[in-house]
């Protein structure tokens, strides 16, 4: 089974993927644009999302050594970014079993979410700074239904346009709900 989906929060692709271990479906692929390939099975797993700053070759097979130590499964990844992990349900499910680690993790994920939220904010402003969102000449002058035509019909152009800029709050949410974490586990 193929299912596209789309995430700007790594705690809610880490939930979706395991709803669909609780129905029986095993990932087993997952490509960059969205694309999760399932598999049934009857055996219950567990999945965790990981995010890493750059790690060299030797230290990225040490961290991937460990993890596999440990029963967990490689779906994928990278030297950096996001890294899907996978095993059989057996109770110790946690990737992060200390304050300090987990501590960690938000703060690399504050990081990870800043730096492409602060990249679709740039992105924004190269697409904005001297067209503005509505690229007809003359819409605002138009009247009666040639303006409704004109203006309907650049819409959809212009949400497609706004996707960065809608994007940069999506990453900035996930950036608030990351600092808020990591704010907890710093102040206890």
């Amino acid at each position: 089974m193929k299912m596209f989906k789309v995430f700007f929060d790594i705690e809610k692709e880490e939930q979706w993927l395991n709803k669909q271990l609780q129905k029986g479906y095993r990932c087993t692929k997952i490509s960059g644009l969205g694309l999760y390939t399932f598999e049934k099975t009857d055996k219950r797993f567990v999945m965790r999302l990981d995010y890493q700053d750059y790690l060299s070759k030797e230290k990225y097979e040490n961290y991937k050594g460990i993890y596999e130590d440990f029963g967990w499964s490689y779906i994928k990844g990278s030297q950096r970014g996001l890294q899907y992990w996978q095993k059989e349900d057996d109770d110790q499910n946690e990737i992060y079993s200390d304050r300090q680690s987990k501590s960690n993790y938000y703060k690399r994920l504050m990081n990870y979410v800043s730096s492409i939220g602060i990249m679709t904010l740039i992105f924004s402003y190269l697409v904005y700074k001297d067209s503005g969102l509505y690229l007809t000449e003359g819409l605002w002058s138009m009247e009666g239904a040639l303006f409704w035509k004109a203006f309907l019909f650049e819409t959809p152009f212009v949400l497609l346009r706004s996707l960065p800029a809608i994007m940069t709050i999506f990453f900035g949410y996930s950036f608030y709900k990351a600092y808020r974490k990591y704010s907890i586990l710093k102040e206890k």
